[in-house]
């Protein structure tokens, strides 16, 4: 029989002690009514952690609402929402976000839900739990901070599943719910496995144990629709191919349409000689705010695409950076602040010239490549 190396031992003692510290906490605010608060565009890993941990708190008699401001576009999502019933609430200004006694953070660290977080510090709300797989960015103080680089959220919460702070019944509906959509998290931010660690496969096993395979299955295979299908076509025609970086603009795009930045970004990666890509956009919100949103997908293993968009791209007032990242992914969010809107396509047309050409300009400042000099298209 094979004996625990003394790593795994080390993994579980470190893991039993943030269970325990985690639960401990829950304990201290049974009663409460606590906002779970996730990215503006929720990925799979995201919506996952948040539905655990909402199945969670009910455990400990918090009642807790799932919350994010942007939208949900990409198809596997819609998908993963729709056929496992996991409630989502869209935040709007109107909200009281001033009934939560306490705030918990999914899968970030505010960075990427800057307007939910402003609503928090504006109500009162303390921040009480932090649980993230990116690197460190503007960490906000919690009772609570488990950042680890590690594959995805959803692996932190199979291992505080396997170390007992739910009891898992394979015969509750719910359950199975939650570990399907656990799964699906984990496949999606491992990139089917192909960038796990040992803690995602361990995860993983774990999880396969009360999963649906079948609706695993219909979430994972839906189609792209026509429109993503476009915008990866306009990325593939606007692209600029500076030091094997793949860059594209692709304008102006609708809130609902932003998850194909991260598709096409994935798409242009696979491009003979290429070995990043780049791919942004000018997204208005419903609350009709602009922001430049982009995805960075990388196949080179030195580069670290955290380091390489704060640095890049730098940070706002506060200090906190416009993008960060994880092994291989990375994402970025601009506010457009008082150009935003503007009367006019002539208007809308110049404004985007503007931005595109000072993002590019910042891409191949950091990757030291000549702009004047001849691109490869």
């Amino acid at each position: 029989m094979t004996q625990p190396s003394k790593s795994d031992s080390a993994r579980s003692t470190s893991a039993k002690k943030l269970i325990q510290k985690l639960s401990q906490i829950l304990d201290n605010h049974k009663g409460e009514r606590h906002v779970i608060v996730i990215q503006d565009f929720p990925d799979p890993d995201a919506i996952s952690a948040a539905y655990a941990h909402q199945l969670i708190s009910t455990a400990y008699d918090i009642e807790a609402d799932i919350v994010y401001s942007g939208s949900i576009s990409h198809q596997q999502n819609l998908a993963l929402v729709n056929l496992l019933g996991i409630s989502l609430l869209h935040f709007d200004r109107s909200m009281d976000m001033s009934v939560y006694s306490g705030a918990v953070f999914v899968d970030h660290q505010g960075t990427t839900a800057r307007q939910l977080t402003k609503a928090l510090e504006k109500a009162g709300v303390p921040i009480l739990i932090v649980l993230d797989h990116h690197e460190p960015q503007s960490t906000p103080n919690a009772e609570f901070c488990d950042i680890r680089s590690i594959g995805a959220t959803a692996t932190m919460y199979a291992q505080y599943l396997e170390q007992g702070i739910l009891e898992l019944d394979s015969g509750a509906e719910e359950h199975m719910k939650m570990a399907t959509a656990l799964m699906h998290g984990v496949i999606t931010d491992t990139n089917n496995f192909m960038r796990a660690g040992p803690e995602d496969f361990y995860a993983a096993a774990f999880l396969s144990r009360y999963r649906d395979a079948d609706i695993l299955e219909q979430i994972m295979n839906q189609a792209r629709s026509k429109k993503t299908m476009e915008i990866i076509q306009k990325a593939l025609e606007e692209r600029v191919i500076a030091e094997s970086v793949s860059i594209a603009g692709i304008g102006y795009l609708r809130s609902d349409d932003r998850d194909a930045i991260p598709q096409a970004a994935d798409f242009l990666v696979t491009e003979e000689n290429v070995h990043t890509a780049i791919v942004y956009g000018l997204v208005q919100g419903a609350d009709q705010q602009e922001s430049i949103i982009g995805s960075l997908r990388t196949s080179k293993l030195t580069l670290d695409p955290d380091n390489f968009l704060k640095g890049a791209l730098g940070h706002d007032a506060s200090g906190s950076p416009y993008g960060g990242g994880k092994h291989s992914a990375g994402g970025f969010q601009i506010p457009v602040d008082f150009l935003a809107q503007g009367k006019g396509e002539e208007y809308r047309q110049v404004k985007w010239k503007a931005f595109d050409a000072q993002i590019k300009q910042k891409i191949f400042d950091k990757i030291g490549f000549d702009s004047s000099a001849k691109t490869q298209e």
